[in-house]
């Protein structure tokens, strides 16, 4: 009799002691990947700081500008039709179902999500866009022509224009480097700006306002002096 009393104990234990551990178990809270991979992703972004410290270094703000090939999601809700995720041309421009050619160059998400929404309108009743910048890949400059290294080099930081013939490796010898041009996107990445501006200006003369900061997508061309036009007398 004593016996079977214990044991009954025991079994009663037991029970309590799995709806104890069932209940901890419940009440763990969920963990929520926002915006991420896989966990082992993410758990080896921890352990290599660098890595982390990279793509941290790549988040876009509300304020970014966007430029010749950036990948953009857009979502049109509950349109999956109008959905699609497309990367920005080199005219500036993105092509969507109904509305076609959107100018997506030097806007802003919202601002290019205000156009689409707007355009929409005229084929459903208040639409809903969002625009998300899944890949940075505008964020350069080009430096063309008379200069010893010529090519495209990343944007990482404010860069003006004397930093950018530096980057470049400096002029070379037929360089006419009081000729220099940047070609800018437009506003809404309508046509191309030209700025001129002359090396001896900035650094011999009051010509400072000649060193601008430069755009993503800035084309800088230093022509040779074989290029340039005299005026006749």
């Amino acid at each position: 009799m004593n016996v079977k009393v214990v044991l009954g104990i025991v079994i009663l234990a037991g029970n309590f002691v799995g709806m104890a551990l069932a209940s901890s178990q419940e009440a763990e809270p969920k963990v929520l990947l926002i915006a991420g991979s896989s966990s082992p992703t993410a758990s080896s972004s921890v352990r290599h700081g660098g890595e982390g410290a990279e793509k941290s270094s790549l988040t876009v703000t509300p304020d970014y500008i966007m430029g010749p090939e950036d990948v953009l999601e857009i979502t049109v809700w509950k349109n999956a039709d109008l959905s699609k995720q497309v990367q920005v041309r080199p005219d500036g421009r993105i092509s969507l179902p109904l509305i076609g050619d959107v100018s997506a160059v030097g806007r802003t998400a919202a601002q290019l999500t205000e156009e689409i929404s707007a355009r929409l309108k005229s084929y459903m009743e208040n639409p809903t866009v969002s625009i998300l910048v899944r890949e940075v890949n505008s964020y350069q400059i080009y430096v063309l022509g008379e200069v010893n290294a010529p090519g495209k080099y990343p944007l990482k930081s404010k860069t003006t224009l004397l930093q950018a013939i530096t980057i470049a490796h400096g002029f070379t010898q037929v360089a006419a480097r009081n000729k220099i041009v940047v070609f800018r996107f437009g506003k809404d990445g309508e046509g191309l700006n030209k700025i001129k501006a002359s090396y001896d200006d900035i650094v011999l003369r009051d010509g400072s306002d000649q060193n601008i900061e430069l755009k993503p997508g800035d084309q800088i061309v230093v022509p040779s002096e074989t290029m340039v036009v005299l005026p006749s007398r």
